[in-house]
């Protein structure tokens, strides 16, 4: 009888040992971490364009002394950006990450005012710095695109791996994880600009 309850127990632990590797247990940790240094990568950049903002808000005060509005909006918005603390769990809070959304929204908004000011000065649109400077900020606005889109990929399988069975399961009883936000598209985003001469 000896024999035969090690061997039902030889079975037995094979069996659970194969029902635990397609559990999802890994798989959703590995997504999991995923989604974090996505995130990782869109403060990153986000970061980068806070950092040049300075640069160019004084090269274009330089020749636009008369647009303080719109400059001051700039310094407003990178202010607000700045000043906004982001806790460790905004992928996993909703509220914050939407006010996370709003502030960057806010930002992009004061940089297309930037943007049109310049349009009025030619002398500045030559200037080899300011230049320099826009060309890097279009890079930074690239990357963060890029960034957001590879997050919400991350989220992607990440939220699916979390609900799908067997893994369903598995996180319901032993991992009690949360489905991560997505970036969503900015206030008035379907609605294509004019452009008008």
């Amino acid at each position: 009888m000896r024999k035969g309850s090690f061997f039902m127990t030889l079975v037995l632990s094979a069996l659970i040992l194969t029902a635990l590797s397609g559990c999802g247990y890994n798989t959703m940790q590995k997504n999991e971490e995923a989604v974090k240094a996505a995130w990782g990568d869109v403060e990153a950049a986000y970061q980068r364009r806070n950092d040049l903002i300075p640069n160019l808000v004084e090269v274009v005060k330089a020749y636009a002394k008369h647009e303080r509005e719109t400059l001051t909006a700039v310094t407003e918005a990178r202010a607000k950006v700045g000043a906004m603390q982001v806790p460790k769990n905004i992928i996993d809070n909703p509220k914050a990450f939407s006010q996370f959304q709003e502030a960057q929204a806010g930002m992009s908004s004061a940089l297309s005012r930037l943007m049109v000011v310049v349009e009025r000065y030619p002398d500045l649109k030559a200037n080899q710095n300011f230049l320099d400077l826009q060309h890097q900020l279009e890079g930074t606005e690239n990357r963060i695109n890029v960034a957001r889109t590879r997050y919400n990929k991350a989220v992607e399988v990440f939220n699916t791996s979390i609900r799908v069975f067997p893994n369903n399961l598995t996180n319901n009883f032993l991992l009690h994880l949360s489905l991560k936000e997505p970036f969503k598209a900015e206030a008035g985003a379907a609605k294509a600009p004019q452009v008008k001469f």
